[in-house]
């Protein structure tokens, strides 16, 4: 057997990891599964969880004028919180599934299920990672840190939602949108209205690109008796699909707004552009989409890196005018 022959199952690697990935390419093999566990050869869900971060930090820097040489750490902070937290929610994630995710094809190579990585040692990096990331967190002020413990509360709950919901996508949605609420606070050092309606954009964004992902699963979820969005709207999903494109856009717009408001308006335009090709990256996302097309659903769900970062371009530059 060739090394381009061998299946995931040969080597360790996840089957949906991304193909070349630096996990598999020049980590050390010990050092894999735990990567492997973490996600670190899947980099979308750590953007996934620090894009809401970078948006609700430009809007509170747009909201009252004022950026110091903080915004910085913060900036880096969300980036590094978000790789540490990532990983812990996914270990997390994989100990609370171990039982379901060996019955789901593109989940049985997994390190748990397939045995690289015992229960005991997950555990042990999850609360390594939550320990790194809870020095990060020390270094915000009181509101922020209080937030960010709050924080824990829906990631521990979202493994067990689709036990119990036929949308547990929404509680992905709320742990992984609320970095947008932190970030703001952490600059402001109060949460203010405009957060919470980015918060509910992102919520609206998540259940967008994760009902494209969960049909992936639909098949395998529906013998196991796992929930989700996918599951429930079935050959409807691409009507929701643009209800949530339609949600968040002119949420995002709102806070936009809210952040704003008795500001330049040049800089107003400026950032509702951004959130304008936020909106377009989804509708293009919502032409491409086809439920039995798994491959293509990867690849739509891992460009919403794309369209998380199409609005901060914008965002930045109202900060100049």
């Amino acid at each position: 057997m060739t090394g381009r022959d061998k299946t995931p199952e040969a080597t360790g690697r996840v089957a949906d990891a991304v193909s070349g990935n630096w996990v598999d390419r020049l980590a050390p093999p010990g050092a894999r599964p735990f990567l492997r566990l973490s996600r670190a050869d899947r980099p979308i869900g750590t953007w996934l969880l620090l894009l809401p971060c970078w948006w609700g930090l430009l809007l509170a820097m747009l909201h009252d004028g004022r950026a110091a040489w903080f915004d910085l750490w913060i900036f880096a902070g969300c980036g590094l919180g978000a790789f540490l937290m990532r990983g812990a929610g996914c270990t997390w994630n994989d100990i609370t599934d171990r039982h379901i995710d060996g019955s789901v094809a593109r989940t049985a190579s997994r390190p748990i299920p397939s045995g690289q990585v015992g229960v005991a040692g997950a555990l042990a990096r999850l609360v390594a990672q939550a320990l790194v990331a809870l020095l990060i967190l020390l270094t915000f002020n009181p509101a922020a840190i209080a937030l960010g413990i709050l924080a824990l509360v829906p990631a521990c709950i979202y493994p067990f939602a689709k036990r119990f919901t036929r949308w547990p996508q929404v509680f992905l949605g709320l742990a992984f949108n609320w970095g947008a609420l932190l970030a703001w606070t952490a600059h402001a050092g109060r949460l203010e209205w405009p957060a919470v309606v980015l918060y509910l954009a992102g919520i609206a964004w998540t259940l967008f690109y994760d009902t494209i992902y969960a049909h992936q699963d639909a098949e395998d979820d529906a013998l196991i008796g796992v929930k989700s969005t996918a599951r429930l709207f079935g050959e409807r999903s691409p009507i929701w699909l643009r209800r949530f494109l339609v949600v968040a856009v002119t949420l995002q717009g709102l806070a936009v707004i809210g952040a704003l408001i008795g500001g330049p308006l040049a800089a107003m335009i400026v950032a509702l552009a951004g959130t304008w090709a936020f909106g377009w990256h989804m509708a293009w996302q919502l032409s491409r989409f086809d439920m039995d097309d798994n491959p293509r659903l990867l690849a739509l769900f891992r460009s919403n890196r794309d369209a998380g970062l199409l609005p901060l371009p914008f965002f930045a530059v109202a900060l100049l005018l």
